[in-house]
């Protein structure tokens, strides 16, 4: 009690019948120390118990309060770093697998690449070679006939003259006509070319999912017709949709079956 009597000055003594007044520039608790003076020993000894009696439970409730939170995040603690390492370990087993399928499509390209530098120097030492397969030209006495035939043929070209102009709506109008026109006439080969032209128009529109379906119409016409050009080349156009979408497992799927195809031929 002397201690804190000594650490204020204290104000002039009241008299008889006046209420203590604060002295300006000290806050309330500092300046209700210093006026127990003022009272008889007995009343200050009872002020002063029951200032540190509040004094110590407000001690406590800053104490619990502060206990509470600490054990809440205590608790809360074990859940957010279980769900914090579950994220980091799948966001990392996804990395890996993004990883590993980038490095075989890489891979795979490379085998592409290849097969194809070998197949152009094939060809260089034999640039008069056709490929083409056989009883695929027309012979110079041979006449269309059928007037439908005649319509298709032409709806191919101006399909193709598009689609090389880039005027791909057009294209893929062409295209369209001329693969209804086929299977009508129940034309296999030249269905396969309508398709080939619908999903190549659709593809550099940026319409991969629609595309992948013409390209697969291609391998369901071939498989039908028992005959396997075209194949090649819709294996390698899917496997490029697939990746297009940035679904590499896929993507790669087709172009093991491209590169085998190109080894192959």
């Amino acid at each position: 009690m002397a201690v804190l009597l000594h650490c204020f000055p204290s104000p002039p003594r009241a008299k008889p019948g006046d209420s203590p007044r604060p002295v300006p520039g000290r806050s309330l608790t500092c300046e209700r120390i210093p006026l127990l003076s003022t009272m008889e020993p007995k009343m200050q000894m009872q002020s002063y118990r029951d200032f540190r009696i509040s004094l110590l439970a407000t001690c406590v409730t800053i104490r619990e309060s502060q206990t509470c939170e600490a054990d809440n995040s205590v608790f809360n603690m074990p859940l957010l770093f279980a769900i914090a390492m579950i994220g980091a370990t799948v966001g990392g087993l996804l990395a890996r697998q993004r990883r590993g399928e980038l490095k075989r499509l890489n891979d795979q390209l490379r085998q592409i690449n290849a097969a194809l530098r070998r197949q152009a120097k094939i060809e260089s030492y034999a640039p008069n070679l056709s490929y083409a397969p056989v009883g695929s030209r027309l012979e110079e006495s041979e006449v269309v006939v059928d007037p439908r035939k005649e319509h298709l043929i032409t709806r191919l070209r101006t399909g193709k003259n598009y689609l090389r102009n880039q005027n791909l709506e057009k294209a893929f109008t062409e295209f369209k006509a001329a693969l209804e026109l086929a299977q009508a006439l129940g034309d296999h080969v030249e269905a396969k070319k309508a398709a080939r032209g619908l999903g190549a128009s659709l593809q550099r529109q940026g319409k991969y999912r629609e595309a992948i379906k013409y390209h697969s119409t291609v391998l369901d016409i071939s498989k039908k017709a028992g005959e396997d050009s075209g194949i090649t080349e819709a294996y390698g156009a899917i496997a490029d949709c697939y990746t297009e979408l940035g679904e590499l497992e896929q993507a790669g799927k087709f172009y093991d079956k491209y590169i085998s195809r190109l080894e192959n031929d």
